[in-house]
């Protein structure tokens, strides 16, 4: 059977088994030191082959010593080694520390060191990658390409919207040692939350799930709850006009489209529901899921009350007769309301208190109007016998 080259000692290892076996080392200790943070692990037949193999020169004591010392820097969590990976852990640390500070609550300067920072972990993960595909980074100068030149390559792996996004960061940095950013925390904290969604993303694609920093960057706490009244007191917040002029700049030249682009700036879309107060939650939605498409597609076009409720009682009674082939009458649709509670009844002190996917409340002319859902629930349940009677049996 033939051995696979992967699971065999290169030569530098070779040599410093041959001198852990010199200094008493047991074959199963050296075995397991040789495995640290190796892709393909090697059997004790190799320590042995080693072992019996006079003619092989052990390694000096500085190169055991360097050897050692380099598997104890191997990470188990992340498969990182400071020695082999330095540029992606401290591209790991620079981004870590970005949010941190950030969510600190006895900081101010935030939007500086974020800016800074996340330049710092882009450029690093970005020069990682090309080192990998054997591209050149250092330039005759001696100086390592920029973040924005690599971002301009043909090959560059980032989709355009974490593109504009880091441009836009950049513009933020560039401005930093000439301007006071810290009433921008806030304003721009969409686009600093889709930058560390991007680089978590872009990182585990090109450097495997174990580099995540889900699991080590907790959502910032509080030590009260978030009160509605307070988050619209901080869309009042006045802005300095150098800070309205830089975010003018970051958006210029940027379609409706590319605004709306989940990568380029983060948009969380807030519902209210009844629910107790232990019970009160948020849900915040990943980009890349379907939710946040759906999400998207509503921040692009916004429908209005007419578009997605056209249908009059008159009209939704017809439809539904002419559909199901049954006769369905005023009446009836008053019974199909009450009993699946698609609106409240008439006099109630709440009537926008509707069910959503069915009918509206218009406030103007005091009525209700329904979906083309709620036609669509109705033949359907008309279609049997069953839910026909229990239709029909419902009390008003």
């Amino acid at each position: 059977m033939a051995r696979k080259p992967e699971g065999r000692l290169t030569k530098a290892e070779t040599v410093v088994v041959k001198a852990l076996l010199a200094k008493g080392w047991r074959n199963q200790d050296i075995q397991a030191l040789v495995n640290v943070g190796r892709a393909a692990t090697i059997n004790s037949a190799r320590v042995t082959e080693v072992k019996q193999n006079a003619r092989i020169a052990a390694a000096s004591d500085e190169a055991v010593a360097f050897y050692i010392t380099k598997k104890k820097a191997f990470d188990p969590r992340t498969g990182l080694n400071l020695f082999d990976d330095e540029r992606l852990i401290r591209s790991r640390e620079a981004m870590a520390v970005a949010v941190q500070i950030f969510n600190s609550p006895t900081l101010s300067f935030k939007t500086e060191i974020f800016a800074i920072l996340v330049n710092v972990a882009w450029t690093y993960l970005l020069h990682e990658h090309y080192i990998r595909k054997k591209v050149k980074i250092v330039g005759d100068d001696g100086r390592t390409l920029l973040l924005s030149q690599m971002l301009r390559r043909q090959d560059c792996p980032l989709s355009a919207g974490m593109k504009r996004n880091l441009d836009a960061i950049k513009l933020i940095r560039d401005d930093v040692e000439h301007n006071l950013l810290g009433k921008s925390d806030a304003k721009w904290l969409p686009m600093f939350q889709a930058c560390c969604l991007n680089y978590d993303k872009v990182i585990r694609e090109l450097f495997g799930e174990g580099l995540s920093l889900q699991n080590e960057l907790a959502v910032a706490l509080q030590f009260a709850r978030l009160n509605m009244d307070q988050i619209s007191e901080l869309q009042k917040y006045e802005i300095p006009e150098r800070i309205e002029a830089l975010d003018a700049r970051l958006h210029e030249g940027l379609s409706d489209e590319d605004l709306a682009d989940l990568e380029y700036q983060f948009r969380v879309v807030y519902t209210l529901d009844s629910a107790a107060k232990s019970k009160a939650h948020m849900q915040f939605i990943h980009p890349g899921s379907n939710e946040a498409e759906e999400i998207r597609n509503i921040l692009v076009k916004y429908k209005t009350a007419d578009d997605l409720y056209p249908h009059k009682p008159a009209r939704v009674i017809a439809l539904v007769a002419e559909r199901s082939g049954k006769r369905f009458t005023s009446h009836n649709h008053t019974q199909a309301w009450r009993k699946y509670a698609a609106r409240p009844r008439k006099g109630d002190q709440q009537p926008h208190n509707t069910n959503k996917d069915h009918c509206i409340y218009h406030a103007a002319h005091g009525d209700y109007t329904y979906s083309e859902k709620w036609i669509d629930f109705l033949v359907a349940e008309i279609a049997t016998a069953e839910g026909y009677a229990a239709i029909c049996a419902t009390r008003i």
